[in-house]
């Protein structure tokens, strides 16, 4: 999608320092963190939304790849958080599909 702003990033229209990348997944820093450690884990596809995810390996890619960034940046001892918001009112402001893994702090319950 060509206004799309994580498509730009994926595709290097945007320059960004990849915490993480392979052939379909890239993951770099919030720039609006809410937490000391807020990655954001996308597919290289552009996928609007989850609700609009059809092909099971996409869920496989996000998940994996947002737990080997929490291994290698060592999160799992206090732990992290990933979440994935789903339209406006699931608090999703980019349409494009996205992960965030989120550590560092005391994470409060129930968010939002």
């Amino acid at each position: 999608m060509s206004d799309c702003i994580f498509c730009k990033i994926a595709g290097g229209e945007i320059p960004s320092s990849f915490v993480y990348e392979d052939d379909n997944v890239a993951a770099f820093n919030d720039v609006n963190p809410q937490a000391p450690v807020h990655i954001l884990v996308i597919p290289k596809k552009h996928i609007a939304s989850s609700a609009a995810v059809d092909d099971s390996s996409v869920w496989s890619s996000l998940m994996s790849s947002a737990v080997k960034i929490a291994r290698k940046l060592g999160l799992e001892e206090n732990g992290y958080r990933m979440v994935i918001n789903t339209g406006e009112q699931g608090g999703q402001s980019v349409p494009h599909l996205h992960l965030h893994l989120l550590a560092g702090r005391n994470l409060g319950w129930p968010p939002g």
